[in-house]
């Protein structure tokens, strides 16, 4: 007898990431593969963040439980870090964290639409997203993620695909996988559209650290009542090198946090408790290492749109930013996955392919730059070159 699969499950491609793995071919090569797969910081956590998590493994609590929305120091911190950078006011029962962003995402669509109700969704999305709806049977209702105006979606098309079952408009920004940094009126624009509708605006700030200008993202939550709206995505991961620790967080509704917790306890009860205890001593810490950081990645961000300029190079840099850079390749007609497949096993330069990314992505690839040292975008243009023929 075989063991019955769930058809939503089923339908579902196999993760992006460890399949692209799976191009590169074994054995030597005649020079180092340039990784541009997954967008994971190049560095290790600060020196004085990995002594703290020792200090912390030491501590005999420390493998226990925390209450299933985070420690209070942490949630206390974090809403002082947001209220700070987006010069707001967030209280502590706003804020709940959670192991990593994707679950975040996932807690978050779940207390709020189910199976046959639809989530508007800019394409390319992050693949994560999709992954997530489609195994819950919600319905996704794609607009585009560029417009006329710029490398941001249209709210007036967001507008128009509004229908009786949806129930919540899911941004990211800056974007994964284009880079793009949304503006913030173009924000305020989906906001007041969520709102206009009884829709939830989640969005998905991830690498909010990497935009490129040091004013607020936004100001959403200066909205009244933003909460009744607004939910907010974040991840510890980017900015302090911990994708591995597992730690992101939702800053939403009390109400709403409420019913998060019901997925959260089924999930993994509660986020690691000594990532929080460590995250707690890098908001207090590491500023100055944080800085430097987000420094390295503006250097690598210049470095690969320089780059990109030269004349021979067909590939086009159409949108970058934070740790992406969104490119239109020059082989048209050709599936974007088999463009990725022969730049890894013939130019060893890893990539995604557009189509990873959602419908109508095909002359397109994703490449995490920040994986790399600016020293290197040089030589990936150059075998870019190369694979041109």
């Amino acid at each position: 007898m075989t063991t019955p699969i769930s058809p939503l499950v089923a339908r579902v491609e196999a993760p992006p990431i460890a399949e692209a793995m799976s191009w590169v071919r074994p054995g030597p090569r005649n020079r180092d593969l340039l990784n541009m797969c997954q967008a994971v910081p190049s560095y290790p956590p600060a020196e004085s963040l990995q002594a703290e998590f020792a200090r912390l493994a030491a501590l005999p609590h420390m493998g226990g439980y925390t209450d299933s929305l985070g420690i209070g120091p942490l949630r206390e911190a974090h809403a002082r870090h947001i209220s700070q950078d987006y010069r707001c006011i967030i209280q502590p029962d706003q804020v709940a964290l959670t192991s990593g962003c994707n679950q975040a995402f996932a807690a978050v669509v779940m207390a709020v639409a189910k199976a046959g109700d639809e989530i508007i969704l800019p394409a390319p999305y992050y693949f994560n997203h999709q992954m997530w709806l489609t195994m819950l049977g919600i319905g996704i209702k794609t607009i585009p993620a560029f417009s006329a105006s710029g490398s941001h979606p249209d709210p007036a098309i967001a507008a128009a695909a509004v229908g009786p079952n949806t129930k919540a408009i899911v941004l990211c920004s800056p974007n994964n996988p284009t880079g793009a940094v949304y503006p913030p009126p173009v924000l305020q624009a989906f906001y007041d559209l969520a709102r206009e509708h009884g829709l939830a605006l989640v969005i998905d700030e991830t690498y909010k650290d990497f935009r490129p200008f040091p004013e607020p993202a936004h100001g959403l939550f200066l909205n009244k009542d933003w909460d009744d709206t607004l939910v907010q995505l974040y991840s510890f991961s980017k900015v302090y090198a911990l994708a591995g620790y597992r730690l992101g967080a939702i800053i939403g509704k009390p109400s709403l946090l409420a019913e998060t917790v019901k997925i959260l306890d089924c999930m993994t009860i509660c986020p690691p408790h000594i990532t929080q205890e460590g995250v707690v001593f890098a908001l207090r810490e590491l500023e100055s290492w944080k800085s430097q950081k987000l420094s390295l990645m503006a250097e690598r961000l210049s470095a690969i749109r320089t780059a990109f300029s030269h004349p021979e190079l067909r590939y086009e840099l159409v949108s970058s930013g934070a740790y992406f850079a969104y490119v239109r390749h020059p082989f048209r007609g050709q599936k974007s996955k088999d463009v990725a497949i022969r730049l890894a096993q013939e130019n060893d330069v890893l990539c995604l392919p557009g189509s990873m990314f959602g419908p109508g992505q095909e002359d397109y690839l994703r490449f995490a730059f920040a994986n790399v040292d600016a020293s290197l975008m040089v030589p990936l243009v150059d075998r870019l070159i190369e694979s041109q023929g």
